[in-house]
């Protein structure tokens, strides 16, 4: 897999996943820092995700925004939805995304709905199975993104077009 340059694409302002406070406690009291998960896209097809830590919610946000911009991933996108149906697994989450026809919309939860947002996907179906821990479903959503197959190329393989894939 080729590595895709950020500088090169016209990246939208990212969106906050979650923002968790996390307490280390010593004999002074608590000591607070901030934990950040963050989806940057373009609109057309790139996105990323990407976690950062820092002790104000600013630096996290910007920590995790560069961590995001270096897991760009290239997504297979057909008429605004995904090409198939696919399932993504990350630790105890499993994602199931299938593709919906148009005017249907984004139905999908919170962080789900972000990162197809900034994939640039307008109608889709979602479905979170096991848990709903955000970094773990966020993940898992990535997995499946990544895991996908281009429609293009999988009718150019079985000799069909796109549109008379599916039928049998």
């Amino acid at each position: 897999m080729s590595t895709i340059n950020h500088s090169e694409l016209d990246l939208r302002e990212e969106s906050v996943i979650r923002i968790n406070r996390v307490a280390k406690v010593n004999s002074r009291g608590k000591r607070f820092s901030f934990s950040t998960l963050v989806v940057i896209g373009d609109g057309r097809t790139h996105v990323g995700i990407g976690a950062g830590k820092a002790n104000e919610v600013l630096v996290s946000i910007t920590k995790a925004k560069d961590t995001a911009k270096q897991n760009l991933i290239k997504v297979p996108v057909y008429n605004y939805t995904i090409p198939h149906e696919i399932i993504g697994k990350h630790g105890a989450s499993r994602v199931l995304l299938k593709p919906a026809p148009p005017g249907t919309g984004i139905i999908a939860g919170s962080a789900v709905r972000l990162i197809m947002e900034q994939v640039g996907i307008s109608n889709i179906y979602t479905k979170v199975l096991g848990s709903n821990n955000a970094m773990n479903v966020a993940k898992a959503v990535m997995n499946a993104l990544l895991n996908l197959q281009d429609i293009r190329k999988v009718a150019k393989k079985r000799g069909k077009t796109p549109n008379n894939l599916f039928e049998v």
